[in-house]
């Protein structure tokens, strides 16, 4: 850990948060931050002077044009700009000693990555990916069943919005599904057949993908940005049954012997109702304790890399 940061750690006990990015992501974290206690928002970054003043002057705090302006002012940073400035934003923040929670994906190629993790790892930082639903899965019971499910579909759908056109509905929706399977399926993908379909520009906006994992997993995916309404649905095939999870009508139907208990009831756990603030609120426990968040950065480069199979496949660029 950088030594100053150490310093003031120890002395005040308060994270000084800076968020890069005030579009809807951005402000969604700058909120999370906020209303953490021993964290002060210091800093909204964001080109668009006019957007960051908004976001700023709502949360009582101060906004700049760019990062190197907010360093001195910032222990951490949320990464929420356009996938595009993801590595160079993050890059900065490390090479300055700042711990970062960068949104996904984590870069847009593997080589970026693969800095970016070398980087924190050399400086003794805390790097988190926002694969959020992680935690969501987490709290399922998914992720500790102990038997791997032999099928599993995903989709996730909805209408078109105009927004994250900087890249493809993969970097933008189905990443988000490539790092659940890969919490759940063994293995490493063996075959990868896609198709894409780009409707708003140059990067695809609907994507389906069929994975066949060297461990004998089979994985079916679709994503689309310009479906009529939301679909957000996943089902796995286990040995003793199915789990099927409707999460827009939140609705589970387990024929399995897995207790997944009253996931969306009045006993929901409280990180299915905001598993944003329960990602945010952990990336700020692994930098206070020195311990390795769940989404690590390497967790994020995989899901990256599965993801840049799929366009190839596809036959389309990111």
């Amino acid at each position: 850990m950088d030594a100053d940061v150490s310093n003031r750690l120890s002395e005040s006990g308060v994270l000084r948060a800076g968020v890069a990015g005030a579009g809807v992501f951005g402000a969604y974290h700058a909120r999370k931050y906020a209303g953490l206690e021993g964290v002060d928002l210091t800093a909204i970054i964001d080109p668009d002077e006019a957007r960051a003043r908004e976001l700023a002057n709502e949360l009582a705090t101060d906004y700049f044009d760019n990062l190197g302006a907010a360093l001195g002012r910032i222990d951490v940073l949320t990464v929420a700009a356009p996938a595009v400035y993801h590595y160079e934003l993050t890059r900065e923040a490390l090479d300055a000693g700042k711990h970062v929670l960068v949104e996904k994906p984590i870069a847009l190629d593997t080589t970026h990555a693969d800095e970016l993790i070398g980087l924190a790892d050399e400086k003794g930082l805390i790097l988190q990916v926002g694969h959020q639903e992680r935690f969501v899965f987490d709290a399922f019971g998914l992720l500790q069943r102990g038997v791997a499910p032999s099928k599993v579909s995903a989709m996730r759908a909805g209408p078109f919005s105009g927004r994250a056109m900087d890249t493809s509905v993969v970097m933008d929706l189905m990443i988000h599904d490539l790092d659940l399977i890969h919490q759940v399926v063994p293995g490493n993908v063996a075959k990868v057949e896609a198709e894409a379909k780009a409707v708003h520009g140059a990067h695809p906006d609907e994507v389906t993908a069929r994975l066949t994992f060297d461990e004998g997993g089979e994985v079916s995916l679709h994503a689309s940005r310009i479906a009529n309404g939301p679909n957000r649905a996943m089902s796995l095939a286990y040995p003793d049954g199915t789990i099927e999870i409707d999460f827009i009508n939140r609705k589970v139907a387990n024929s399995t012997a897995a207790d997944l208990g009253d996931m969306f009831g009045e006993r929901q756990p409280a990180v299915m109702a905001d598993p944003l603030g329960h990602a945010v609120s952990h990336f700020i426990d692994s930098v206070r304790t020195k311990s390795q968040p769940v989404v690590t950065g390497q967790c994020g480069r995989r899901a990256l890399a599965t993801a840049l199979k799929i366009h190839e496949a596809a036959g389309v660029a990111a």
